[in-house]
């Protein structure tokens, strides 16, 4: 002991304390499935085609979240931007739009069948999101016998974006029948939800492809349950997944931006659990219950915290989380180009968030089975993943200690119920929670970092731990993870 400590002393480090955690050697009874890419991405409607065409980095980064799983990451196009999109058949750019103001989102936009051949030419799935909110049925009915008839790779149609608080933002769905604030309930909107399913799908060849809710606000106001209770039994068969949008945080609320608060891993697990009752009866009727757009800030994001590394380590934890409670895909929200302050990527830099993301890609690759390990009271956090036979595959541990300067402290983690042998792990790190790639700070992963252009660089640094007794320990300093190969 007197030798460890006296390492950690030099290194700049101090030890904390232990955690001890215990790996089921199976998975166990009622643990949640994993789709085969949980880690998926929402870009805002009117900025797919920027993304796509003149961002070098999305389709560099992308293809590296496709190599480390096997699977192209689903993606969503939809976002506020898509209540204000009008489909025109004969129009040839992919979209048009003004934004007098580059601060401000793009409303009065247009639409043609090249944005739609854009979306179809990604190589995974897509989630297409269109507009309920501006109140033109027929226009949205139109778009979407266009999208089934020109995309294979549709998983699901969205009508509107966000519903819940469409009367306090006076859309004219609501506000061209009367709907206030007051009058603008689970129950109206459910109804008018139904109406467009049924009206929208009618064409369609595959009618059981709606993305349900959307919704923004908490699932104890807005949830599964009043759709279920409200809707039309024949909507309801129109229904394939159920969606509830999530930011932790809000700039609307300057006083919750608090990146400490993000990190910690017992308001992960809060935050997260406030969707658990959701998601068992979505999945009682056989929907997939997904977060169909989420990051860590709403309102595009903090430039205090949402760039930071310590955004990675909540973005890894979040999404393990989110996963351990059956919420199939977590969709990433990418929004304004340059003035998206929790993006993954933008012309200039890979940003820390990214690590993160591909971080929880590289855990969940391959895996059938996620289980959480702590009881998500502290800050250190615990998962394991098994492949589809129940097998151990990787062991996932996270300190969300914030970490500024100074003496960086470190948790032992005693992992019991280990197969014996030598276990490889690999760290996520960075030199403090406030590391900022565009400040030239750049987080690693096993020694492993990403250029400006999103190429790999640096050499591996695996770390070999013998497990001994079925029991292994590793030291694992604030504002870190661990990720451990079992097999």
């Amino acid at each position: 002991m007197f030798s460890f400590l006296a390492l950690l002393s030099v290194l700049g480090l101090a030890y904390a304390g232990t955690t001890t955690l215990t790996v089921p050697g199976k998975p166990p009874p009622g643990c949640a499935t994993l789709d085969r890419a949980p880690v998926a991405l929402s870009f805002e409607f009117y900025e797919f085609p920027s993304y796509f065409t003149n961002v070098s980095n999305t389709e560099t980064c992308m293809k590296h979240l496709h190599d480390v799983s096997g699977v192209w990451p689903r993606i969503r196009i939809g976002g506020t931007s898509q209540d204000y999109s009008t489909y025109v058949p004969s129009l040839d750019p992919y979209i048009v739009y003004s934004v007098p103001d580059p601060a401000t989102l793009a409303k009065n936009i247009t639409f043609g069948p090249r944005f739609i051949d854009l979306a179809e030419s990604y190589p995974g799935t897509v989630v297409m999101g269109l507009n309920r909110g501006g109140d033109n049925l027929n226009n949205t009915i139109e778009a979407a016998v266009a999208i089934e008839k020109r995309m294979h790779n549709l998983q699901a149609i969205e009508l509107g974006n966000e519903p819940d608080i469409y009367a306090a933002l006076n859309f004219p769905l609501t506000s061209n029948s009367g709907y206030n604030l007051t009058t603008w309930t689970p129950e109206t909107e459910a109804h008018s939800e139904s109406t467009w399913q049924l009206a929208v799908t009618s064409p369609l060849a595959q009618p059981n492809i709606i993305q349900a809710g959307n919704l923004e606000q908490p699932p104890s106001l807005y949830n599964a349950s009043n759709l279920i209770k409200y809707e039309d039994p024949l909507a309801l068969e129109t229904v394939k997944t159920f969606s509830h949008h999530n930011y932790p945080q809000s700039t609307y609320f300057a006083d919750s931006v608090n990146l400490e608060a993000l990190m910690k891993h017992q308001n992960i697990v809060e935050n997260v659990g406030t969707f658990k009752t959701d998601v068992e009866v979505a999945r009682s009727v056989g929907w997939e219950y997904v977060f169909g757009e989420t990051n860590s800030v709403s309102g595009g994001g903090s430039p205090l915290i949402s760039p930071l590394f310590g955004t990675a380590i909540w973005l890894l934890d979040y999404v393990l989380q989110a996963a351990t409670i059956n919420i199939k895909r977590t969709y990433l929200h990418q929004c304004t180009i340059e003035t998206c302050w929790y993006a993954f990527w933008d012309r200039e830099n890979v940003n820390a968030p990214f690590y993160g993301a591909f971080v929880a890609t590289y855990v969940l690759a391959g895996g059938k089975y996620i289980s959480s390990l702590d009881d998500g009271t502290s800050n250190y956090g615990g998962y394991v993943v098994f492949d589809e036979g129940g097998k151990q595959l990787k062991l996932v541990l996270v300190n969300s200690d914030y970490y500024t300067n100074g003496t960086r402290g470190v948790e032992r983690f005693v992992i019991e119920g280990l197969k014996d042998g030598w276990v490889r792990g690999r760290r996520l790190t960075a030199e403090s929670a406030l590391s900022k790639v565009s400040e030239g700070n750049l987080p690693t992963f096993g020694g492993r970092w990403f250029e400006s252009d999103c190429s790999i660089a640096g050499r591996e640094e695996v770390e070999v731990v013998k497990v001994e007794g079925g029991k292994a320990g590793f030291e694992i300093a604030a504002s870190e993870a661990l990720i451990v190969d079992l097999c």
